[in-house]
C-alpha cells in the first residue's frame, strides 16, 4: 500500500499526495503501471446494482446489490466483467453522499419507465480501479446504454468529469486503459439551476482557488465548449452548484415535494432524455429490434461460454 510507505517515514515524505507523485514518476519513468511496482492505493469506489458482476482471478464472483454499495477491485484482481442485459444504464456520479441518497430511494431498480442500471461513484476524484472500470464499460457496453455523469456544478466537479473521461497528466501513460470517451455528461449546469427555479441564496460563493481552478481549465484546449461555457458561467456569476442543490427547487409538478424526491425526479429525467438520445442513435438498419441488437452484441471472452443472462468483458 502507498500508505505503508508513507507512514515508514513520515519526516522524509511529509504528506501522502508526495509518495503518489513520486509512485506515479517511477512508474510513468520506466514505462510501467503501478501494479507492476506492486504499489496500490486503498481502494475507495463502490457501485450498486444487480446488473453488474464482476469475476475476480482466484475465482470469487462480487455480484452487485440494489440498495448497499459493494467496493471496486482493482482492475489486476479482475477477470472479467458481467453485465446482465436488463442493464439500461450507467451513472457515474462524483460525490458518495449522493449516492447514498440514490440507494436509500432504490433508484436503480424501481423505475419502470427507465429500467434497471447501475451507479458508481469515486468519491470525489476517482481512484485507479473506479477509472478503470468505468473505462471498460465504456469500451464495451453497446451503444444504446447511456454512461452519463452527475457532479457538482463547481470547477471541481468538471475537473473529476475529464479525469473520467479524457484522463490525467499524472497517468498519462495508462491514459489508454483508464480513459472513458463515452461518458456523457449529464449535470448539474447553470441551466438547470435556472430551470428549476433554485434561488441564487442555495449556490454557493466561489473560492479564489475556485477561480484559479476554473481560469486554468479554461486556458486547457482540451477542455470541450460546454464544459468552458459552464466554467465561464460560474466565474461570471462567482457562484457554484452542488447536486444537491436540485432538492431546494420550486418547480411544480413532480418536483414539487422537494428534498430527495426531487433529485430522483432530475436524475431520473436526465437518464429518460438520454435513453431516448441512445435508442434514436441505434436503430438498425436492417430492421432488427433493439432487444434483438442487444443480445447480438458479443464481447471478446477467454474462450468460455457467455451466459445467458450477461454480457462478459475482458478487458481488464
Amino acid at each position: 500500500m502507498r500508505s505503508d510507505i508513507f507512514y515508514g517515514d513520515i519526516p522524509l515524505f511529509g504528506k501522502q499526495v508526495v509518495v503518489d507523485i513520486l509512485v506515479d514518476d517511477l512508474a510513468a519513468t520506466w514505462g510501467l503501471r503501478r501494479a507492476d511496482l506492486n504499489i496500490r492505493a486503498a481502494l475507495k469506489g463502490i457501485f450498486a446494482g444487480s446488473s453488474l458482476a464482476i469475476h475476480l482471478s482466484h475465482g470469487e464472483i462480487i455480484r452487485g446489490l440494489d440498495q448497499e454499495p459493494t467496493l471496486i477491485p482493482v482492475g489486476e484482481d479482475i477477470d472479467n466483467i458481467e453485465i446482465s442485459e436488463k442493464c439500461c444504464w450507467v451513472v457515474v456520479i462524483e460525490k458518495e453522499a449522493v449516492f447514498q441518497i440514490l440507494l436509500q430511494l432504490n433508484f436503480v431498480a424501481k423505475h419502470v419507465d427507465i429500467g434497471p442500471g447501475v451507479i458508481i461513484t469515486g468519491k470525489g476524484y476517482p481512484d485507479i480501479a473506479t477509472r478503470q472500470l468505468v473505462a471498460v464499460l465504456s469500451a464495451e457496453l453497446p451503444e444504446h446504454i447511456p454512461i452519463l455523469a452527475l457532479v457538482d456544478g463547481d470547477p471541481h466537479g468538471h475537473e473529476i468529469l475529464a479525469t473520467y473521461k479524457l484522463g490525467s497528466k499524472s497517468m498519462g501513460h495508462e491514459n489508454n486503459q483508464l480513459v472513458a470517451p463515452r461518458l456523457e455528461w449529464i449535470g448539474v449546469s447553470m441551466e438547470d439551476i435556472e430551470e428549476l427555479g433554485i434561488d441564487s441564496s442555495k449556490m454557493i460563493a466561489m473560492t479564489t482557488r475556485d477561480k484559479h481552478k476554473a481560469i486554468k481549465m479554461l486556458d486547457n484546449r482540451d477542455v470541450p465548449l460546454e464544459h468552458a461555457a459552464q466554467l465561464e458561467i460560474m466565474l461570471d456569476m462567482e457562484l457554484k452548484a452542488e447536486i444537491e442543490v436540485v432538492s431546494a427547487t420550486r418547480a411544480s409538478g413532480p418536483y414539487a415535494q422537494g428534498g430527495s424526491r426531487a433529485l430522483d425526479t432530475y436524475l431520473r429525467g436526465k437518464i429518460a432524455s438520454a435513453l431516448t438520445r441512445g435508442n434514436a442513435k441505434a436503430e438498425p438498419e436492417d430492421g432488427l429490434k433493439l432487444e434483438d441488437e442487444l443480445h447480438s452484441f458479443s464481447p471478446p471472452v477467454k474462450d468460455e461460454p457467455l451466459d445467458a443472462e450477461y454480457l462478459g468483458f475482458d478487458d481488464f
